[in-house]
């Protein structure tokens, strides 16, 4: 109880938070609502003017405030919208319907698991050859570095166009893009860890004859794990904001990020945060996963922690 309490503490100012940010947000349409209505709004031309400040109008007219957590195109959707929005396009329809989040987030979903995949096996090789081998110590960790100054926004495009133009469509190009973000973390972090053993444990084995593939084995990969999982719940998350990103320039009908282009286009914004909060919520499930196996993983390992 105690660990969940700062939680729903934080919880529960973010809401209070965007409830009071939704105010001013929003109570222009809503006084020209209620002028429109027949109701009396000060200033008279408050339903014209869209220079006034919001809390000024939301002070002068006490009883248009509530017409802002009910309109149905908001500026800043309230947290009641959202979640409603959330529970209609889940529970409230057919995991095989278009307009189901549960199978937009399916679909971004396994983009995100194939590009993770990807982009975590690529980057182990390229830290152990770094670890191992002067040469691309020197030459490939400066390129992986100067690989994340390009914005993602930038790069998706090409490369959905060149893999388009080859004949790769699909799950295939989204899932590039994700492993694009999710290897540079995984690189660093593996990178960090196989250097973690002190010159004293390599000297050591080196005493017992130990070859490079037993000090790799034995000492350097069991040294790397924590630094290892700490890097793949980074990737996970990155990987899906690619997979995200991946849809976009496409103009994809599938997807959490098609949902978002839907909602950006007709000017639904309860959609596009109710997409977002998804996202947000798958998220946190695919860190959580990660989390579980390195806890598992580590107590065989014989590292509480």
């Amino acid at each position: 109880m105690r660990s969940i309490l700062p939680v729903l503490s934080v919880i529960a100012a973010i809401v209070a938070l965007w409830y009071l940010a939704a105010v001013p947000m929003n109570i222009h349409q809503a006084v020209t609502d209620a002028a429109r209505a027949g109701q009396t709004v000060h200033p008279p031309e408050a339903a014209a003017r869209r220079d006034l400040g919001g809390w000024r109008l939301a002070l002068e007219n006490p009883g248009a405030v509530a017409g802002v957590f009910s309109q149905a195109r908001p500026r800043l959707p309230a947290p009641h919208q959202v979640l409603t929005e959330l529970w209609r396009t889940t529970a409230g329809k057919k995991i095989t319907s278009k307009r189901s989040l549960v199978f937009h987030g399916w679909i971004t979903l396994s983009a995100t698991l194939l590009g993770f995949a990807i982009g975590t096996a690529m980057g182990i090789l390229l830290a152990v050859g770094i670890v191992y081998s002067r040469a691309m110590d020197m030459s490939v960790m400066p390129w992986a570095i100067a690989s994340q100054t390009i914005p993602i926004l930038a790069i998706a495009p090409m490369i959905i166009v060149v893999l388009n133009s080859v004949g790769l469509q699909g799950l295939l190009p989204k899932a590039i893009i994700s492993a694009y973000l999710s290897f540079f973390p995984v690189v660093v972090g593996m990178v960090k860890g196989l250097r973690a053993p002190e010159a004293m444990q390599l000297d050591l084995l080196r005493t017992y004859s130990a070859s490079k593939s037993e000090m790799f084995w034995k000492l350097r990969l069991p040294a790397s794990m924590p630094y290892l999982f700490a890097s793949l719940k980074v990737g996970i998350a990155a990987s899906l904001v690619g997979a995200i990103v991946g849809e976009l320039p496409t103009g994809a009908v599938r997807g959490l990020g098609a949902r978002l282009l839907a909602g950006s286009y007709y000017g639904q914004t309860i959609q596009i945060w109710s997409a977002l909060l998804a996202a947000a919520v798958l998220a946190a499930v695919l860190v959580s996963i990660v989390g579980l196996i390195e806890r598992a993983t580590l107590r065989r390992m014989g590292l509480n922690r």
